[in-house]
Order: C-alpha cells, then structure tokens, then sequence
C-alpha cells in the first residue's frame, strides 16, 4: 500500500524539465568544447610548441661575412678585410630598451651600465652634442642632444637600424673580453663578436675612390642599391664601395646560441655560415696611385693650392691607371667609431677643406686654355677657320663697334704678330682664340644650328657626365643661349619665391607646392639678381668669346677634361672611364669582365687632328711651347697644353688679387713595354698652369713609363 505524498515537494512540470535539460547540454558542449582544445594543444599541436619553446632559449648572434677585398691591377692589396673583436650593445636587451622614441633621452635606468662599461673600456663618459639624423616624410632632420660617447654611439646607430648590435669598440683584450664574458649579468645586453674591418694599404692615397662604410639607414633600407640588406648591416656609402656595393657584401650568417632565462649561455644551436663577398679587381696602379697623391700635395703645399686632383687613363679604353684627390683622408678613421666634436674637426670644419669630395669628379671649375683643343677643333671642323690661315695678333682682341673700344689681351700684353694655329697652341695665344670664339657665336633664336664651338664641346663630353663607375659625378656646365635663359628663369624664381623656390628647409631643400615638415617656412624673396643664381644679362658674343678660351662659365671636371684629350688621342673615340675591370669569386675566378663601350665616335678630319697634334706637341717640348721647361726633356713624345683660368670680379682679375687656377692636359703614345696614357692635373688657386700642374702630371708620366717619378722639375711659364 502506497505511503502518503509529501506536500512539501512540488512534482517537476514540463517547463522546469527543459530548462534543466537545455542547461545539461550546455554544460557537456562547454565541457565537450575544452576536452577538445585540450586535446588539440596536447596531441595536434604539442610539437610547434616545444619547437617554439626552444625558439624562446636560442638567440640569433650575427656573424658578419667577409666583405669582398679589392685589389689593382697586379693583384697587390688596396682595401682589406680584417676580423677583430669587438663589444657590441643590444640596444633592444638593455634593462630598459633603447629605442627610436627614447634614443634622444635615454633611460636613467641604463646609464649606470654606460658607466661601468665606459671605465672598463676606458672610454669617456663626459657628454658632447652628438650628431644623427632622422627621417620624416622621406627627409632628414638633425638632432645633436648632447650624450657621452657610449649613449651617443647607441642613439646614432639606432636612428639608423633600431635592432641592429651597436659596436661601442674594437680591438678589445682578451682579459675585458674574458672579464664581461664572465658577468653578463652584470652587463645585461653587451656582447662581445668579433667584426670585419677595412684596412688601407695606400693610406690616404685614393682615399675618396675607394669610398667609406657605414650601416644601412632606414631611408636606404629596400632602396635599389640595397635590395635584400636588412637594419643592422654595414654597406658602402661612397665611392667603389657604393658603386659595387653589391657584389663586395656579402651575406651575414648566424652563430645561434642557447640561452637560459637569466641569458646565460649554456650551448650552441644550428650554425649558418656567413657568405663571403666577391671582389673587385681595379685597373688601378698602386704605385701610380701613390706618386700621384705625394706629387699634387708636394705642389699644393709648395703653391699655395686650395686643393686639386688628378687623372690618368688610358685613351684608347677609358681604363682608370689612377685618380687622386687632395686634401684627402686615412679612411681607417671610419673603421671604428668616431665622436662627433673629432668628425666635425677633420671633415666639416672650414679648415678641413672638405676631404671626403673627390675632385676628380665631383668638382668643376673653368679649364683655361686647355680648352683650346676644342676651340680648334669646331673652328677647322665648321668652316669658320682654315689650318694654315694666318691671324694677325697685335697683342689685343677689340670687339667690332664698341665706343670706347672693349679689348682683351694675352698675358703679359705680349704681341705674336702673324700666326697659324699650330703656333697659337703652342703659345697659348688668347688674343688667337678670342677671335675663334667671337667667329663661332650665332643667332641666340637660332641655338643650337649654327653654334659649333657648343657642338663640338658637347660631342666632346663637357656638360655631361662622363659615366665614370663612381656615384657623385656633376656633370659641369657648357655655357650657351639655352643655358643661360634657363639660369635667368631660375634667379627670377628664387628672386620671387615661386615655382621650386616657394618652400625651404633649414638644410637648404626646396619645395614647390607645400611644406614637407613642420621646420619649412615660406622662402623669402630678394632683389633682382639676389639670389646670385644668374646676373639676369641676356647672353653676348662675349660670353662665346670667354668660353673659347675655356673662361667664363665653363665648368668641367679633370675626368671629363680626360675624356677630351683622350678622344683627341685616339683619333675620336669618346671613351667611357672605368676604374673597375673584374669581379672575382673569393677563390680567384673570374665572374664578370668590366669594359663598357664607348660613347660615340666623333668625325675629326686627319689633317686637322694633324695639326691640333703638331700644335700640342710643340706646345710641350719646342722652345717657347707654355710646358716646355718641364717636358720639353722627356724622353717621349708628349701633347700637353697648360690652362691657367682666372677667378674672381674683373677688378680681382685686373689687379691679381685672386690667385688663378692651374691646369694641365697631356698624352703620350703608347711604348713597346707600356700602354698609352692621358693625364691631367688641377690645383685650384695653384698659380699658372706650368708652375703647379705640369709637374705633377711629368711625375705621373715618370712613373708610368721608368717606374720611378724622378725630380721635381718646377715649371716658370706664365702664360695663360
């Protein structure tokens, strides 16, 4: 028999029964859902996780490869890789990571490391204004907060590579290598590698061909030069060392180290070798090289030049036998880190001169009667004069209709009376070439047909780079109508802060259409000619009378004056300069033959090459020729023309108060035991030309030919 019901206990309805089920089967979802991600992590994923956690304890330390040696012509050593130890800063594994938002003001909590390290290492831990750069909106802007020498060394490599190892010194002992190796608690983030560093042979002798080092830059990061570099490496960022960057860099490897959670060492993982790069084989003489930098500073230091360079080529290929540029510099001193108070003082200050410029190419300046050759020739080549016609020089060139007469002299005021064009090269005879020029002016509407000093200028290579395997070539200026009406268009822009000129920086940039920073302000305006871009005078007969005379707004480099002489040299051949010939494999093999072709071929009639030849060579070695004092006794056959430009405001010109700028131009035929080869020297503010460039250039051809520079031979001619 049944037992009564309790009254207490309510019977379940139907409503409370699916809400218990619907909360049932949530539960065993929820339950069902986190059995299966743990079994997903255990069984499916567990061995990513161990390989990931064994990513957590192995830290990538770069191994730099060796870059790629370069050598000349004979093989003999001219930039070297050496490996040396180094301490490096992780900037990122300091106790408070240094980065591009705090680089300026570092951390407090690091500078205690700074300081230890710094007397460690025995280094300074005064602060200096430190120099870097960074970029905004593609431009650089500076800063120079003022830092010790270890934080400003890991603020100006940051800038650049923010992950990259800072190197705070080389050349490190094994006893403080040994000393941090065994604190690295103490010294969390440094490390110690060993790097490679470029040596120098040669020292400061092609100091500027060869270029300089640095880290890659954010804004030269996937850059062509640079494709495939990452933050942190070091490439060339002048000179050979940027033109072949990409066969001498060769790629880093990977020295992968165990490390436990204190960042201790406690084995090595996977090594990945680094790769070697390839090198670069000059046509380059050392020796050659080395007589020309001693020679044109003995000359600069004896005359009182600003500055110079010289070149010298071989005519019949365009091959570089040597290329010097002065002042220079021991490019050793960016092998290791410099301060920025010590570069300032060797590379900016006015004094230095500006060192890391390579005359050779990258400046220009008015050539002086060695631009006769070309003169000559558009003069013969146009019609416009004959071989053997003779010019009466009466010591004064008077330009038709002026009132008072206007007249330019040769120097001295000296008369040659009745002569040909031979006589005139080999005398330098202005008032001769004055005429030329003044014969070859045409119609400003009509430019560029009728103009053939201009065209023969620019077949010749002026006005236009020459195509040199080196960064940073300017390509001079070849005077004309056009030329001149563009300069006017320019000063009138800048004048009024329009077009190009309407937006500046404080470094000098300029901008068309807006601010590209928050530094750039509207430019100002100026008077007419305020700028000093252009003196807004249309262009006159008197400009193509200077330009004849290589005087006035003709602007050429000592390479393209080269190219010049050498065309002249080997019958018409623009040839294109080359300093590299080979790429080599590290083992020898040749990967690449450098010869590139010529530029064109110019169309110069036999009997007038003849006599500009004739003129040339008596120029250098018959009595009363401009060189004759110094090479009138060279054992071989030399075509040489001295060029002496004068600088400054006519008044500076008439009074001799500003010093001229010395040139010389030669070639000489090859020999049975040795090629053909082109020299020209440059020593601005050097005196006239036979004083201060020729004997440069008779040391250079000493050299070449006998192995030895010889004597000194100081020239006296002042003629211009």
């Amino acid at each position: 028999m049944k037992g009564p019901l309790d009254e207490r206990t309510p019977p379940m309805t139907p409503q409370l029964a699916l809400r218990v089920a619907i909360i049932g089967c949530f539960a065993l979802v929820m339950f069902a859902v986190i059995f299966f991600r743990l079994w997903f992590l255990q069984v499916l994923s567990g061995s990513q996780y161990v390989q990931a956690a064994q990513v957590n304890i192995v830290r990538d330390v770069p191994v730099p490869a060796q870059r790629g040696e370069i050598v000349d012509r004979s093989g003999a050593a001219l930039v070297e890789s050496e490996r040396v130890p180094a301490i490096q800063i992780a900037p990122d594994e300091l106790p408070v990571h240094v980065t591009q938002a705090n680089m300026i003001h570092q951390p407090a909590e690091d500078y205690p490391l700074y300081d230890k390290l710094a007397r460690i290492l025995r280094m300074s831990t005064k602060p200096h204004p430190c120099s870097f750069y960074t970029y905004g909106n593609g431009l650089p802007v500076h800063h120079s907060p003022r830092l010790a020498p270890i934080p400003c060394l890991i603020a100006q490599n940051v800038s650049q590579a923010e992950y990259a190892n800072v190197t705070i010194k080389t050349d490190v002992s094994p006893d403080i290598q040994a000393y941090i190796a065994e604190r690295q608690s103490q010294f969390p983030g440094v490390t110690y590698q060993e790097v490679y560093l470029r040596k120098y042979p040669l020292g400061a002798a092609g100091a500027q061909v060869f270029g300089t080092l640095g880290a890659i830059s954010l804004a030269e990061l996937n850059t062509k030069p640079y494709k495939g570099i990452r933050q942190g490496n070091i490439v060339g960022q002048s000179g050979l060392e940027y033109e072949y960057n990409s066969y001498l860099q060769g790629a880093d490897g990977a020295d992968r180290v165990k490390v436990n959670s204190n960042g201790q060492f406690e084995g090595y993982a996977k090594y990945q070798a680094p790769t070697a790069g390839d090198n670069l084989k000059l046509s380059l003489d050392a020796r050659l090289e080395q007589v020309g930098q001693q020679a044109l500073e003995h000359s600069i230091a004896v005359h009182g030049g600003s500055g110079g360079a010289f070149v010298a080529l071989n005519p019949q290929n365009g091959s570089v036998y040597a290329m010097g540029s002065a002042p220079s510099f021991n490019p050793t001193v960016f092998t290791k880190p410099i301060s920025t108070a010590a570069y300032n003082r060797q590379f900016r200050a006015p004094a230095a001169n500006d060192p890391l410029i390579n005359r050779a190419i990258e400046s220009t300046g008015a050539t002086g009667s060695t631009f006769k050759l070309i003169t000559a020739t558009a003069a013969l080549e146009s019609g416009k004069w004959g071989v053997d016609e003779p010019y009466d020089d009466t010591g004064q060139f008077c330009f038709p209709g002026t009132n008072p007469p206007f007249c330019l002299h040769n120097s001295g005021h000296v008369a040659n009376g009745a002569v040909s064009l031979v006589e005139a090269l080999q005398v330098s005879d202005d008032v001769y070439f004055y005429h030329l020029g003044y014969i070859m002016n045409g119609n400003p509407l009509d430019y560029p047909r009728g103009w053939p000093l201009q065209k023969w200028a620019k077949a010749f290579g002026i006005g236009r780079p020459t195509g040199v395997d080196l960064p940073g070539e300017a390509p001079g200026t070849l005077p004309s109508p056009a030329w001149r009406a563009g300069r006017n268009a320019e000063e009138k822009q800048c004048d009024k802060a329009s077009g190009t000129f309407r937006y500046s920086s404080p470094t000098g940039s300029l901008h068309a259409s807006h601010k590209l920073a928050s530094d750039w302000h509207r430019s100002p305006t100026h008077a007419p000619g305020g700028c000093g871009i252009a003196n807004l005078q249309p262009w006159t007969v008197g400009d193509n009378v200077n330009t004849g005379v290589g005087q006035g707004d003709d602007q050429v480099s000592p390479l393209q004056l080269a190219v010049a002489y050498s065309t002249m040299a080997n019958g018409g051949t623009v040839v294109t300069p080359h300093i590299g010939m080979q790429v080599q494999s590290p083992n020898g093999t040749v990967l690449q033959n450098i010869d590139p072709a010529p530029k064109r071929k110019l169309d110069i009639n036999p009997a007038y090459r003849n006599a500009i030849l004739e003129g040339l060579n008596q120029a250098a070695q018959s009595p009363g020729g401009t060189s004759y004092d110094v090479m009138g006794n060279f054992p071989m056959k030399v075509y040489g023309k001295t060029g002496t430009a004068q600088y400054g405001t006519a008044a500076q010109i008439a009074s001799n108060t500003e010093a001229d700028y010395a040139w010389y131009a030669c070639f000489v035929p090859a020999t049975a035991t040795s090629k053909p080869i082109t020299v020209v020297v440059w020593v601005p503010k050097g005196g006239f030309g036979d004083v201060a460039a020729a004997p440069v250039a008779r040391q250079i051809l000493n050299q070449w030919f006998y192995g030895k520079p010889g004597p000194y031979v100081t020239g006296t001619s002042t003629t211009l």
